[in-house]
Parts: structure tokens; C-alpha cells; sequence
């Protein structure tokens, strides 16, 4: 089991990504138009590194959604691989069948 802490931070910047969605990618599309004048692009750009750093996607780790174990995790069913071991031999997830050949 992960430390509480870890994956309280990690919900915690999972809402703040997600409030600073449209924000962000409204200063990054200014950035990123070549149109603009120099000024208003830097401008945009001082705006975007004084956002708090949690807020990007980047920052964010997918963890198992019963142990908050971070590594060997898989997106589809959101369990780490020891678990989804476990809980595919037992038969517990449904359309997952254990390999024998």
C-alpha cells in the first residue's frame, strides 16, 4: 500500500489540473500563434510559468485504484499488475481470462 500522503497529493493535482484545463490551454494556444505580436506571446508565456506547477497534466501519476501503487499500473482497468494478477485468477474482472498454452 502507498503512503496516504502520496496519493492525497496526487488527487489533490488531479482537481487542480482539471480546474486549470481551459486556462492553460487557452495561454498556450496565444503562445503558440505565430501571428501575435512578440509581446503578447511572452506575455502569455510570464502568465503560464506563474501558474502553480500541479496543474499540468505532466505532473499527474496513474496509481492503482486499490493499493496507490504508481508503477506497473494499467490505464484499461486501473490496477497495478499484481493485483490484476490476483484478481484475474480469482475470476473477478470480467472478459479477463488467464493464458495457457
Amino acid at each position: 500500500m502507498a503512503k496516504l500522503s502520496s496519493i492525497n497529493k496526487n488527487n489533490n493535482r488531479l482537481k487542480l489540473i482539471k480546474k486549470d484545463a481551459p486556462k492553460r490551454a487557452a495561454l498556450k494556444a496565444i503562445i503558440m500563434n505565430r501571428d501575435l505580436p512578440f509581446d503578447e506571446r511572452l506575455q502569455a508565456q510570464m502568465k503560464l510559468a506563474a501558474m502553480p506547477r500541479n496543474g499540468s497534466q505532466t505532473r499527474y501519476r496513474n496509481r492503482c485504484e486499490l493499493t496507490g501503487r504508481a508503477r506497473g499500473t494499467y490505464r484499461k482497468f486501473k490496477l497495478s499488475r499484481i493485483k490484476l494478477r490476483e484478481l484475474g485468477s480469482f475470476g473477478r474482472l470480467p472478459g479477463l481470462t488467464k493464458a495457457s498454452w
